[in-house]
């Protein structure tokens, strides 16, 4: 196998526990009880781990007999490990527990991402600015998507107001949604039930509301949500006709 050639630099470790004990052992060594074993793809075999400070591999099928094992204690939830012993940290690399259990802190990573996180943050504040000065429609049908309860029962403000904290929360999802090619129409199905232009009956059956129109128009098919079930159908062939009529009616509400 192909083992990984780390940086030569000294490397902090960090639990991932909520609260980290003054000390904290991890498994050092496979055993029955505890396996410790790297699989590696190249080779099709897992490869069991144990750390001995005076071997140069991580690897029991690499060491010989004469290996010293001491534990890993990680103190009040930190390891710090010197650019001086390579094995450890290569040990710890190859770790079940790593990104799990424990992590390596790495402050200029943890950075990029913070500004990484925050440049999302403000892409999508920007948006859901942009769109409630602009195109309020578009952020009702995010809204639709992405919020708990009735859209319809809340004003504009509320709408860009909780749609501003969302984005701020969870921008990633916000921006997911705002590009989400079938959001409009899914908001047009939406807005159709909610202003009685169709009615849901039975749990199956979804039927035009109109004055001079109560026929069905199409039976939702079993484990269906009847509002994407309306949205597919304004957008195939058949339904244009009917989509043109919602499009018409929603025009000047928007």
């Amino acid at each position: 196998m192909n083992r990984v050639k780390l940086e030569p630099k000294d490397r902090t470790y960090l639990l991932k526990l909520q609260e980290a004990p003054l000390s904290y052992y991890i498994a050092h060594k496979d055993t029955p009880r505890k396996r410790l074993l790297y699989y590696d793809e190249e080779t099709n075999a897992n490869h069991p781990l144990r750390y001995a400070r005076n071997s140069r591999s991580p690897f029991q099928d690499d060491q010989d007999a004469n290996v010293i094992v001491e534990p890993i204690v990680f103190e009040d939830g930190v390891l710090t490990v010197p650019k001086s012993n390579p094995v450890l940290q290569e040990f710890l690399y190859y770790h079940p527990g790593n990104n799990t259990e424990f992590y390596e802190f790495d402050a200029e990573r943890d950075a990029q991402e913070d500004v990484k996180e925050l440049f999302s943050e403000i892409d999508a504040l920007l948006l859901a600015r942009d769109l409630a000065d602009k195109d309020l429609s578009t952020l009702e049908a995010i809204a639709r998507l992405v919020l708990n309860g009735n859209v319809d029962l809340m004003s504009s403000a509320e709408i860009k107001r909780d749609m501003m904290l969302f984005a701020k929360r969870y921008p990633q999802d916000f921006m997911e949604a705002a590009s989400d090619p079938l959001l409009k129409v899914n908001n047009m199905a939406a807005r159709a039930f909610s202003t009685g232009y169709f009615t849901f009956r039975g749990n199956k059956d979804i039927h035009f509301n109109l004055k001079d129109n109560k026929k069905r128009l199409m039976t939702v098919p079993f484990g269906h949500d009847h509002i994407h079930a309306l949205a597919s159908h304004l957008q195939s062939d058949e339904g244009i006709e009917l989509f043109k009529f919602l499009e018409e009616k929603f025009s000047g509400n928007d």
